[in-house]
């Protein structure tokens, strides 16, 4: 599992906006910038649907206050179903990032195998990136929402 200190591993994640798809890279989304990425299990499902994203959503300004430049948001769906999650939540402040394939996810060694509910699916978390360097990880222990919350990492900043 990666760990606070370390460079993000090379990576692509996708997003679908207005104009068509993009697929974008570290130097895209960290290089010369410090963002809080969160992921979730899945989208549109209950916990990440009633409390995670909204929260992002609520404490956006809050966090970009204390000099975060980006929130992302990621999530081992495709571009397509994150864009319709983000446009449903009305998610303007948040990225929404597809790992479609979790080779992010997994590249971070934070995947986890939920059989015949989803697959590969990622752990809940949210880590502090600046400039590609994480300086903050806080994974979720399964079935608990706390560490990776908008507020908790509101604190940290």
């Amino acid at each position: 599992m990666i760990e606070q200190g370390q460079v993000l591993p090379t990576i692509t994640l996708s997003q679908l906006t207005d104009s068509g798809m993009k697929t974008l890279t570290n130097n895209d989304l960290f290089e010369g910038k410090k963002v809080v990425l969160f992921a979730v299990p899945g989208a549109f499902t209950p916990t990440c649907s009633n409390a995670h994203l909204p929260e992002f959503i609520t404490f956006a300004d809050k966090i970009k206050a204390k000099g975060v430049d980006a929130i992302y948001c990621v999530s081992v769906n495709d571009a397509f179903v994150m864009k319709a999650w983000g446009d449903s939540q009305n998610a303007e402040e948040i990225l929404m990032l597809g790992d479609g394939d979790a080779s992010f996810t997994k590249a971070l060694g934070l995947d986890k195998d939920t059989a015949g509910f989803g697959g590969i699916r990622s752990m809940r978390y949210a880590m502090i990136v600046e400039n590609s360097v994480v300086t903050g990880l806080f994974v979720e222990q399964d079935k608990e929402f706390a560490v990776s919350r908008a507020e908790a990492i509101l604190e940290k900043l």
